[in-house]
């Protein structure tokens, strides 16, 4: 009797069964429509109490997103597509987990601030992913998820580099230089980085107001960096501007892979398969000393750890399938103003005018470029 497993995306347009043969479907966009061409099955699925039998010429329209499981009574020949949720239910549903992705990343800058003055930038940046890549590899294997197909491992790769090691790495290290406050303002040109990774990466060609626009939100962010250090740019503020850049490529190539093998696939294999990169350098950085750090700073190690850069994928990846990369990017239009918030709150971190005025303004030259017209081109 053969056990045979699909996924939404993987599914092939037809499926013969021997008699007593099993095959189960994991439904993630939506639900499923199951003809019978031939011969009997029977099915199942979870949270339904009711089973079904269809014969020659029935059937059935399958809902939800719990496993549904097959069984031949006779040798079957099977037809089926998925259906996905109507648009409006995704893209709520894609808002909403995105939303909740914004709030979980939103105390990532402080949690870090309070970690790298006595853990250190790489232990802090890159030490947050082996720990992550441990709690993903625990879930990988209660799960029993076999290793991704070599087709996917350079995507993986590249969402590893954006956002297990890009970005956590760059952003520790550029903390050394600036308030977790100064931070968030320069993070506010994630959600453009992100439209625009997401334009090329979906093969869109946006319109001469989405790039204006988006210069005009560059250009402030620079302005504000200059204001800020005194008439010349920083070391820290290059920095975080690299961090966002490669944070904007892994969320972009992240949003589009989760649709394949699912969001929290996405984040646990990128983990996993870092992890022998990252462990011998976050080995050799460990000090003797650290062991004595404050509980706060292993509070905000264990944060970044496994909210910032474990939990909160779940959602946010989930999130940029279901809803768009391009739209529900720009729910961190609000990532700088909450994370100004926990800085007052938590460091007390003074929030001046001029800071709060460039997160405004960042944030309205960023929704100005993703509503300004984009065109597909291409397949």
């Amino acid at each position: 009797m053969a056990w045979k497993t699909r996924v939404a995306g993987e599914e092939p347009a037809g499926l013969a069964l021997a008699q007593g043969a099993l095959w189960t479907y994991l439904p993630r966009m939506g639900g499923l429509m199951l003809s019978c061409c031939e011969g009997s099955v029977w099915l199942t699925r979870e949270g339904d109490s009711e089973d079904h039998v269809l014969k020659p010429g029935d059937a059935l329209q399958v809902e939800g997103h719990g496993r549904v499981v097959v069984q031949a009574l006779r040798p079957a020949r099977l037809y089926f597509a998925p259906t996905p949720q109507p648009e409006s239910a995704r893209v709520l549903e894609g808002l909403l987990l995105g939303a909740l992705g914004v709030v979980a990343f939103s105390l990532t800058l402080p949690a870090t601030r309070v970690a790298v003055p006595e853990l250190g930038s790489t232990v802090v940046g890159l030490g947050r992913a082996v720990v992550a890549a441990v709690l993903a590899g625990l879930v990988l294997s209660v799960r029993r998820e076999r290793l991704p197909e070599r087709r996917y491992w350079p995507r993986l790769a590249l969402v590893a580099g954006g956002v297990v090691v890009g970005f956590p790495l760059l952003s520790a290290l550029a903390l050394r230089h600036m308030p977790a406050s100064h931070g968030a303002v320069l993070v506010g040109l994630l959600p453009a980085a992100t439209a625009v990774a997401a334009v090329f990466r979906a093969r869109e060609r946006p319109s001469w107001g989405f790039w204006l626009s988006a210069l005009a939100g560059l250009g402030g962010v620079l302005a504000f960096a200059v204001a800020q250090g005194a008439g010349l740019p920083t070391a820290g503020d290059a920095l975080m501007l690299l961090a966002v850049a490669a944070a904007a490529v892994g969320y972009a190539e992240g949003g589009v892979l989760s649709r394949e093998l699912g969001s929290w696939r996405v984040i646990c294999w990128a983990l996993v398969l870092s992890a022998p990169v990252l462990v011998p350098v976050v080995a050799l950085s460990v000090e003797p000393g650290m062991l004595s750090a404050s509980p706060r700073a292993w509070l905000g190690l264990g944060y970044v750890s496994a909210v910032s850069m474990f939990l909160g994928f779940f959602a946010w990846y989930r999130g940029l399938a279901l809803g768009g990369v391009a739209r529900v990017s720009q729910l961190q239009l609000a990532q700088p103003l909450l994370t100004l918030g926990w800085c007052a709150l938590l460091l007390g971190e003074p929030v001046g005018r001029g800071t709060l005025g460039a997160a405004v303004l960042v944030m309205l030259c960023v929704l100005t470029s993703v509503r300004s017209r984009v065109r597909r081109v291409g397949p």
